[in-house]
């Protein structure tokens, strides 16, 4: 008996609200069938993507958010790629144990790199020694990166995150995973679309409606490809975006306090871990909070508590009531209010900021920042100073993109703790009727894929 081919697809921001504007998806659930999705805390890409990989929780494989701080290190790291970040058999890697001849395809989920796939592909800018950036992807087997770019042009990393951040990155995972999928027993696809304008301007905005119908369109020709090929598919969603109006400056609060330290280089300030007593690690609407001394947690404790803007305060105790319990959290960790998020701000002036606050720059900030998504609206000029800044990179000169506002006003969207209702968290669509129902944990998708792969 021949075992079923399986495509899931990480349709990040999917909620049963947003469904009701995606007609090729809809038809997939009508015809199938769906479920809310019960995420892990804190509900944010790596942590979630990992849960659904592993069935463990972040006390489990250790990816507590999409970073944290390095403790070994000294240093506070978002977005790294290595998957032995992650602890645990994947799933892939229990189907080996019956079926050692399964093959999979990674596109553009995280911790890719160094993963057991057959096929891998992740975005990967170019650093050149003159300090230039140039949009690029890193692939496994290598050859497959000539045979993508060939086909589908370079990796449109400007549209994957930042100010220009569009449908076309979208696009472009979507059609290599066109490709993939034949070659795969188990094709996986991130699909980053509906992040975008529901964080820029939240998800009752019709731009958040016209965002679903855009995805769903792209989507179609994959949908379409694996219905015709008889490959089963589950399309989730890692969490839901709610809607966003109070900025929370955490980092900044523990300075005002003493208890947080910078160092100070050619007149911008740079955090200081190794002698901050407290210091945030913020991302969305979960805050890892470090304390250096013991003696200071009850103190930081209380100051955050009665911070505007925190609804709770977990130590360790209360973190492994949500299984986030890990030597990797913070001493305490802080989840925001409904609307609340959490910012990595911590200058007291905008004239010390150090000059990557003003760039898109996932690796160097010590924290989230969503107003990456934006054009600074303070600065006229500054749709022409991006576009002289690209053609700069045309002609292979060292360019630096400085046109992220400091206010993070404008940030209408956010997602990291546990959803109030299930309408607005994530949900599950699946090729397959009676396959799920009523809701699913997040903990349970590893399990409904060894079911759907045909694994006994």
């Amino acid at each position: 008996m021949a075992h079923p081919q399986l495509l899931v697809v990480d349709l990040v921001g999917l909620t049963p609200d947003l469904l009701a504007h995606m007609p090729r998806l809809r038809r997939l659930a009508d015809q199938g069938s769906q479920a809310t999705l019960e995420p892990v805390l804190p509900a944010v890409t790596c942590s979630v993507q990992s849960t659904f990989l592993t069935g463990l929780p972040p006390s489990g494989h250790g990816a507590v958010g999409n970073g944290w701080y390095f403790r070994e290190l000294g240093e506070v790291f978002l977005w790294r790629q290595h998957n032995r970040l992650v602890a645990g058999e994947k799933v892939w890697e229990t189907i080996r144990r019956e079926r050692p001849d399964y093959t999979v395809a990674n596109v553009c989920w995280w911790y890719a790199m160094g993963a057991t796939t057959d096929w891998t592909v992740t975005p990967r800018p170019i650093y050149y020694a003159d300090g230039k950036k140039a949009p690029d992807c890193y692939t496994r087997p290598p050859e497959l990166h000539d045979e993508l770019v060939g086909e589908l042009g370079e990796f449109p990393l400007f549209t994957y995150w930042g100010p220009t951040a569009a449908i076309t990155s979208s696009e472009w995972i979507i059609a290599a995973t066109r490709r993939l999928m034949p070659r795969a027993d188990l094709t996986l696809c991130y699909v980053p679309h509906l992040d975008y304008d529901l964080q820029r301007f939240g998800p009752e905005s019709p731009e958040a409606a016209q965002a679903a119908r855009d995805v769903d369109t792209a989507l179609a020709p994959l949908l379409d490809d694996a219905e015709r090929s008889g490959v089963t598919v589950l399309v989730l969603s890692e969490y839901g975006i709610t809607a966003a109006d109070q900025p929370v400056d955490v980092n900044r609060m523990l300075r005002r306090n003493g208890l947080l330290e910078v160092y100070t280089q050619d007149g911008m300030e740079y955090l200081d871990p190794w002698t901050s007593r407290a210091f945030a690690v913020a991302d969305h609407q979960v805050a890892h909070v470090y304390v250096d001394d013991p003696a200071d947690l009850e103190a930081v404790r209380a100051l955050c508590t009665d911070l505007p803007g925190v609804d709770q305060v977990l130590d360790r105790a209360g973190q492994a009531a949500y299984g986030l319990d890990h030597e990797r959290s913070g001493d305490l960790v802080l989840v925001a209010g409904e609307t609340a998020w959490f910012t990595y701000y911590y200058w007291l002036d905008d004239a010390r900021a150090p000059d990557f606050a003003r760039g898109v720059e996932i690796h160097r900030k010590p924290g989230y920042d969503p107003a990456e998504l934006f054009f600074d609206p303070e600065d006229r000029a500054v749709k022409l100073k991006a576009g002289l800044t690209l053609a700069r990179k045309m002609v292979g000169l060292r360019y630096a993109m400085k046109v992220v506002p400091l206010d993070p006003s404008p940030v209408r969207g956010t997602h990291g703790r546990l959803p109030k209702e299930p309408a607005a968290g994530p949900m599950l669509v699946c090729s397959t009727p009676g396959a799920v129902a009523g809701s699913v944990a997040a903990t349970d998708v590893r399990d409904l894929l060894l079911r759907l792969s045909g694994t006994s």
